[in-house]
């Protein structure tokens, strides 16, 4: 994943939207979403073929076919799956803790002990954003992983944490954020390091990241909905540099994600300026969460961002 928008509490009924492009080897095998862990692995999940279902969340039609389940896990997600590594780069809990991933540039490569797609896979198994911050910091503690950057947020808290070799945790405060591999535009301020081994395509990066975090400030009178369809257009137009098509590499999906009183998943298997978004249908009370959230926000041992 190369390019992530999120806007946690920026919208009334909202708690987290969010809407991201993956940029992948073009051969690299990936699974659609479906739901997955739980006890039970009953077929629920449903990836219907319109982008209106995508908006609305509605229920998927005839031609809808039946998503696929597993039960590994402690409790039940939503999210696609690399069928290379085992893991995933974004999904949806049933409690509606969104968890999604970007790589992060490093001068250096890292050889990491454990793919970043099965620490997403740990975090979504997590009851809340506290809970799968903690779940990271004991696995970076124990295990080496190549660099990320890792977005979790739920209708409480929202966090990013950046590692390099050390992880950074920081508490994001309502509002739009966006994140790629060099950093980001994160409560209102630019946090980007560029690696000096890759400074060209890396400024190319950071200016990206720029101008969709800059077309992407809300609007008072806008709706979450209405947020998530001008985030999908701008990750698809090629004038902000987000779609990506190259030699091989490129971006391969898009998904969007919203949670509340009316959650809604969405995915488009293919660059998103070719391929439409389509809804999977959740089971009822499935991403539900407290569109209040309430006040309770952990802090985050202190930490600051270090971009």
């Amino acid at each position: 994943m190369c390019t992530l928008t999120l806007a946690w509490r920026a919208f009334d009924g909202a708690p987290v939207a969010l809407a991201a492009n993956r940029d992948e080897v073009l051969n690299r095998p990936a699974e659609p979403p479906a739901i997955r862990g739980g006890e039970t692995g009953t077929g629920d999940g449903a990836v219907g073929d319109t982008d209106d279902e995508a908006v609305s969340g509605s229920a998927p039609t005839d031609a809808a076919a039946a998503a696929p389940t597993d039960d590994a896990g402690a409790g039940r997600y939503v999210a696609p799956r690399d069928a290379e590594a085992g893991g995933t780069w974004i999904g949806l809990t049933e409690g509606g803790l969104v968890v999604a991933v970007t790589n992060r540039w490093l001068d250096t490569d890292r050889d990491g002990d454990r793919s970043r797609g099965l620490l997403v896979r740990d975090c979504l198994d997590a009851d809340s954003a506290d809970d799968a911050r903690r779940i990271v910091e004991r696995e970076t503690d124990e295990r080496a992983y190549d660099g990320f950057n890792l977005v979790l947020a739920d209708a409480r808290s929202a966090f990013l944490l950046a590692y390099d070799g050390a992880l950074t945790a920081t508490r994001l405060d309502p509002g739009v954020h966006v994140v790629g591999n060099v950093g980001g535009v994160v409560n209102g301020a630019e946090r980007f390091a560029v690696p000096e081994r890759r400074r060209e395509f890396g400024e190319e990066r950071a200016e990206s990241t720029r101008l969709v975090a800059d077309a992407l400030a809300p609007d008072s009178e806008e709706s979450a909905t209405a947020w998530l369809d001008r985030a999908g257009e701008v990750l698809s137009d090629h004038e902000y540099g987000a779609c990506l098509h190259g030699d091989g590499f490129g971006t391969v999906s898009f998904t969007r994600i919203r949670t509340g009183s009316d959650p809604a998943f969405a995915y488009a298997d293919g660059p998103p300026c070719e391929t439409d978004p389509a809804a999977v249908s959740l089971p009822a009370g499935f991403g539900t969460a407290d569109a209040d959230g309430g006040s309770g926000v952990d802090d985050a041992d202190g930490a600051e961002s270090q971009f």
